[in-house]
């Protein structure tokens, strides 16, 4: 009787245990099915390493200079290292990353220089500042005194391409189909971020509150980044689904896509007058992650 008694039990308690089990692995099973469910209801996209360059301008080593750095934060490098009181600002990427556009002020006076992305070989190509590169990289758009302008890299022919009469023309951008130019241009009431031919006409508004300005166009041309009196936002290029970004304390300025869109590049100080550093946020908005921390940090383009 008691060994039957003992079979009994023993057999009550695999049974409970083998329930138990079961129970354990249907849980954890609906789980992993929820979940996933989840994911492809809200195409939550996986966490991927960024890649890519950023360049920017920094006043970290005395006069302002070009910098890079990785888009993960690490291997930042010194590219311009002239000696001098000239400032370089503003660069930008050639499409196939071989060369760079900027500012300088080297020689005494303002203008559009290109080099090598290795800071090699830099020579001044015309007067005036704020270049970016047209998408088959053949010429730029620039603002010299406050008007936008395209010109051939081949030959230096030049053509103005916003009217005689808008003032203060500024922050060209040229789309990724090559056929439109954004731009900002600030009336007594405030800043506009508007669209125009790249071979010039009548220029379209995107938007023209909260002293909106400094436009770039993400990479498939879908959307504007531009920035506010503090914030940066992104918008459709005929002025719809207009989105705040960073909603943080502070003033955010120039922002840029990543190249695969899914991510923006941008300064905060805390106020205008800085200190400025780089972060990137998610191009929906989201939580910011910072990548320098020393001196004054500007005009962040990533390739």
């Amino acid at each position: 009787m008691k060994r039957l008694c003992d079979a009994s039990v023993g057999n009550m308690k695999n049974s409970t245990f083998a329930s138990f089990q079961l129970s354990t692995f249907s849980f954890r099973t609906f789980t992993l099915l929820w979940v996933a469910l989840l994911l492809l209801l809200f195409d939550v996209p996986a966490a991927t390493p960024r890649t890519g360059q950023i360049i920017f301008s920094s006043n970290r080593s005395g006069a302002w200079r070009i910098w890079m750095v990785k888009a993960d934060g690490s291997e930042l490098k010194q590219i311009t290292k002239q000696e001098g009181d000239e400032h370089d600002v503003d660069p930008v990427f050639s499409p196939d990353g071989k060369a760079i556009l900027f500012t300088s002020t080297r020689g005494g006076k303002t203008g559009i220089w290109r080099m090598a992305a290795d800071g090699s070989k830099p020579e001044r190509i015309c007067d005036g500042d704020q270049a970016e590169w047209s998408p088959d990289g053949a010429r730029i758009v620039f603002r010299r005194d406050e008007r936008i302008f395209t010109r051939a890299l081949a030959g230096g022919k030049e053509k103005a391409i916003s009217p005689e009469d808008w003032p203060h023309c500024s922050g060209p951008a040229w789309s990724p189909d090559g056929k439109t130019i954004a731009f900002a241009a600030r009336w007594e009431k405030g800043n506009g971020v508007f669209i125009v031919a790249a071979e010039g006409g009548t220029p379209a508004k995107v938007y023209d509150q909260q002293g909106a300005c400094e436009p770039h166009w993400s990479p498939d041309g879908s959307r504007i980044v531009y920035e506010t009196e503090t914030h940066i936002c992104a918008i459709n290029p005929d002025g719809t689904k207009n989105r705040v970004i960073t909603y943080f304390g502070g003033v955010q300025r120039f922002g840029r896509f990543s190249p695969d869109g899914k991510m923006i590049v941008f300064c905060q100080g805390v106020s205008e007058q800085g200190p400025w550093e780089i972060y990137v946020i998610p191009a929906t908005g989201g939580t910011p992650e910072k990548l320098t921390d020393r001196g004054s940090n500007m005009y962040p383009c990533w390739r």
